[in-house]
């Protein structure tokens, strides 16, 4: 028996014989060419034979996913139509006489590097897309076959060295029980789809291609990322017994679709989603959310070299709008030097997260703001809008912007269209100067958000993507909670409501703290409500409130509060 652990990302119980998908040789010699007007001909045949491709999956996807999740092969063609990327690769062919696939994995490296770079996890997805197609359209060139998880036809647990969204959408859930990889993460594409479909996903657990064979039984924990290999009888009835009550969980949480977000003594929070783009309505649905707590709108900017249209934007915000039953937060245009838009050139900044950002970014080009907030109103009477201004560290940014949006609003009712009347308007908490000055935000603002992600790294001076500064990534930190306590304070002490849309929202031990600190709403991943939802019905408000101040005045590290909350509450996990 062999044991390895990775990163739990899609949770879930398999035992299956183990199917290895393994990718062949797409290694690129940098060859010289003679003609590159013949070389551009043929690059551009394989694009179409790809696009040909992609159009099949999607059409064999639909059989296991929603119309909606299937839409990620959409994003696919558009980035084999991105003339962006096309114009490069022709460049290298014809400037560098290089040859297709060299030139393609050339170009490729950029985009993926570009996106990966991206504090936003949305674009960060992206690479995974872009990595995704261009291996693809690399095989293609190279006359390579990968691997088809659709040919499966029995019960298997993949091992890969990892799963692309495409490889990922063709999985049969009825066989596939599980999937192991050596890389990724919880925010991967492959992840994502493998929780929207409930399949079991161990990722990053560097060395299972090498230590799994074909036809070895697997036992793995999508929870834990404890994965067996060969176990014993002992092992096997263990984790039998660990699958039948992991299955009697899920069935029960399907029953709290309808349940209201409510603790045990009758407190009552909202439990809302957060989404990238109308393909997220489903879950949405499905997994019963009490609104939208985080719309990001980046993606109608990403997904175009064209800056979109007021009628574009409308469009979008009004589906969203009238297919949410709840409020529904948009967070406006949150973009800047980290992250590249081909319609958009911006200077290179030597520190991107600190630079011209968000709400910077749109107070020093207000035309591209106007053309969205005009949208934003004009969608405004097809739902509950709430409008939130992203990484505002002054009070007079926040002024600003909102004297645009009361422009654009009397403009729009001097041409005779009234925006609805109860549009509140609001700001993200992501920077410690914004957090420690609540007090005087709350007078203006109708609600705060609080964007944990951005407000830990800011908080710790520390980039949340780098590997040898993890450790300063520390949601349960005394100081994180105390700026989560001063913000929620001033805006309950204003009449106002605190809801929270970064990752600490769904996790399970920030659940007794946050409901103790007083929190009003939690946003989070579709797919996390149910099991959150769970949790707090379980818990009592009084006692949440008393662990809060204990963790948030008492302890001194995050350790101590997370010992705490454990040793309260039980959640471990």
């Amino acid at each position: 028996m062999t044991n390895i652990k990775g990163i739990g990302a899609s949770s879930g119980i398999a035992l299956a014989k183990a199917y290895k998908l393994e990718m062949p040789d797409l290694t690129v010699t940098r060859d010289t060419i003679e003609n590159p007007d013949e070389t551009i001909a043929s690059y551009n045949e394989h694009v179409a034979a790809v696009k040909i491709e992609i159009q099949k999956i999607k059409e064999a996807a639909i059989k296991n996913l929603s119309e909606e999740e299937a839409a990620v092969f959409d994003a696919h063609m558009q980035i084999l139509e991105d003339p962006e990327l096309a114009s490069q690769v022709e460049a290298k062919i014809r400037d560098e006489k290089l040859n297709a696939a060299a030139a393609l994995e050339d170009v490729a490296s950029t985009f993926i590097t570009i996106f990966s770079s991206m504090d936003d996890e949305y674009f960060k997805e992206r690479a995974a897309d872009v990595k995704d197609v261009s291996t693809r359209l690399k095989a293609h060139i190279l006359g390579k076959s990968l691997p088809n998880p659709a040919l499966i036809n029995e019960e298997v647990v993949i091992i890969a060295n990892d799963l692309t969204p495409s490889d990922t959408a063709q999985l049969n859930k009825n066989l596939v029980r599980g999937f192991v990889t050596n890389i990724g993460g919880r925010t991967s594409h492959s992840a994502i789809l493998a929780r929207s479909m409930e399949i079991p996903a161990v990722v990053a657990t560097n060395t299972i291609t090498q230590t799994a064979n074909n036809d070895d039984f697997i036992v793995m924990d999508g929870t834990s990322g404890e994965v067996f290999i060969n176990p014993d009888d002992n092992i096997i009835k263990e984790y039998q017994e660990k699958k039948k009550a992991f299955d009697d969980y899920k069935a029960e949480l399907k029953t709290l679709v309808d349940a209201k977000s409510v603790s045990a003594d009758g407190h009552e929070v909202l439990l809302v989603a957060n989404i990238g783009s109308p393909a997220d309505l489903e879950a949405v649905k499905e997994n019963g959310a009490d609104g939208v707590g985080l719309f990001r709108t980046e993606f109608l900017y990403m997904e175009s070299d064209e800056l979109p249209s007021e009628e574009a934007q409308f469009e979008v915000y009004k589906e969203v709008l009238e297919n949410v039953n709840g409020p529904v937060v948009v967070r406006t245009l949150d973009i800047g030097g980290d992250k590249k838009l081909p319609a958009l050139p911006l200077p290179e900044e030597m520190n991107p997260f600190l630079g011209v950002r968000a709400i910077r970014l749109c107070l020093q080009k207000p035309d591209i703001f106007r053309v969205q907030l005009r949208a934003l109103l004009r969608a405004s009477v097809y739902g509950e809008l709430h409008i939130m201004f992203p990484m505002i560290a002054t009070l007079q940014e926040f002024r600003d912007a909102k004297a645009i949006l009361m422009d654009e609003k009397a403009k729009l009712e001097a041409e005779g269209f009234k925006p609805a009347d109860n549009i509140e308007v609001g700001i993200m908490i992501e920077i410690p100067a914004a957090a420690i000055l609540a007090d005087q935000f709350a007078k203006e603002v109708d609600f705060f958000s609080i964007g944990t992600n951005d407000l830990i790294q800011y908080t710790f001076a520390a980039d949340r993507m780098s590997s040898t500064i993890n450790y300063l990534y520390q949601p349960f930190s005394p100081s994180i909670l105390r700026l989560v306590r001063n913000t929620i304070k001033a805006a309950h002490d204003n009449g106002k409501w605190t809801g929270m849309c970064g990752e600490m929202a769904g996790e399970a031990k920030a659940a007794p703290l946050l409901l103790g600190l007083g929190l009003d709403e939690f946003s989070m991943s579709a797919t996390s409500i149910l099991a959150q939802r769970k949790r707090i019905r379980s818990l009592s408000y009084a006692d949440c409130q008393k662990l809060a101040d204990q963790c948030t005045d008492n302890a001194a590290t995050m350790e101590e509060v997370i010992e705490k909350v454990v040793s309260a509450t039980g959640i471990d996990e």
